[in-house]
């Protein structure tokens, strides 16, 4: 038990080492997207790093399968290169054994991205669509951060306040430039200019809110122009739009996985086999990185590092590129996304065969070549 327990702590380790990295590059990427929506006054900042973990299970069952697929490469690659691989050969370590023995610490691997594809993740992007969902209920007045300038109302407006109470029931010294578009909402016919010495938020009847300026003025005009239209007001009111959060959920990747089960919906059907692929793609990653992370000593350990990444990427793309045709029925339900892991099975199968079959003919080529000469 040294050989596999020695096998599965190097693995492990790669693996958590690389998920890792790329967990936080991933993460660093929405989280600036998100980022700059509270800069706009679209999302609370307050929010952010709810969001962001309510998306680590969805990040995490795409990474898994290949922080396990870079894992078994870099960790099996160094032990070529140090030629331990070579002492395990000569102890009577087969190359199929040796995918045998990777399957262990693989199996709590596969289990876990399972547990996030049919669970923790559609339930922590219904639970991010549920606070996405109150952000948008927000208007610029609740999002509003004193002492910044903040782009609103699809960036035609821009709000600024020096001072804000605790309550965000009164602000003062307020600025707010708007463009002032045609009708249809094609030509911009110039800018107006709001400021003020303080304001204070208003809900109506109907459930609209505006925000009342006091003691300010109104300028009307086009940049560049001295034609400007000067108004003084005492009471001035603005109507509070609500902010556009923007999206990358789609609905059907919030539905329970039970409820997928008993769907008849292509879409839904599609959603579900994809969510069962994912555990699957964990076992198939596993037979194509343990031939592929054979390499020579003298060739280096990052020899086969980048066939063996197109390679998954073509795994991948094909997997979506399939449940998107699913979805709009061109191929069976039947035969599903399944043809498509048999292949790359096929190809992982053949690549941990046949080099040691056609290194085991090759020997017997050399030995039967001097008994003819």
């Amino acid at each position: 038990m040294i050989i596999p327990r020695y096998l599965s702590r190097e693995l492990l380790m790669t693996l958590s080492a690389v998920s890792a990295v790329l967990l936080v590059i991933i993460m660093s990427g929405r989280f600036i997207k998100y980022l700059a929506q509270a800069a706009q006054g679209q999302l609370d900042p307050g929010v952010l790093l709810q969001i962001m973990f309510y998306r680590i299970p969805s990040f995490l069952e795409l990474i898994l399968p290949l922080g396990l697929f870079l894992g078994i490469l870099l960790a099996y690659g160094r032990l070529y290169l140090d030629s331990e691989m070579t002492v395990l050969a000569a102890a009577g370590m087969s190359p199929q054994r040796l995918a045998a023995y990777t399957l262990v610490p693989v199996i709590p691997v596969a289990a876990l991205v399972a547990w996030m594809s049919l669970g923790l993740a559609p339930q922590g992007i219904r639970m991010m669509e549920q606070l996405l969902n109150e952000q948008e209920a927000l208007t610029e007045f609740d999002t509003l951060v004193p002492g910044r300038f903040q782009t609103m109302k699809d960036g035609s407006r821009v709000t600024y306040v020096e001072d804000l109470t605790d309550d965000r029931t009164e602000l003062s010294s307020v600025f707010i430039s708007e463009k002032r578009m045609s009708h249809d909402g094609d030509k911009e016919r110039g800018i107006t200019v709001l400021v003020a010495e303080g304001g204070r938020q208003e809900v109506r009847e109907d459930g609209s809110r505006y925000l009342i300026l006091q003691n300010g003025y109104r300028y009307d005009g086009n940049p560049g122009q001295a034609d400007y239209r000067v108004i003084r007001y005492d009471t001035y009111g603005v109507l509070l739009a609500k902010p556009a959060v923007s999206s990358e959920i789609n609905e059907r990747e919030a539905i329970p996985t039970g409820e997928l089960i008993g769907s008849e919906l292509p879409r839904h059907q599609a959603e579900l086999q994809w969510r069962l692929s994912l555990p699957l793609l964990v076992f198939v990653v596993t037979v194509l990185a343990v031939p592929l992370a054979r390499v020579n000593p003298r060739q280096g350990r990052f020899l086969k590092l980048l066939p063996a990444i197109l390679l998954y990427m073509a795994y991948l793309a094909t997997l979506i590129s399939v449940r998107g045709a699913l979805e709009k029925g061109r191929i069976p339900m039947l035969i599903g996304l399944w043809w498509v892991h048999g292949i790359f099975l096929l190809i992982g199968l053949g690549l941990l065969f046949w080099e040691p079959l056609s290194l085991r003919l090759a020997s017997r080529r050399a030995a039967r070549g001097p008994s003819h000469g």
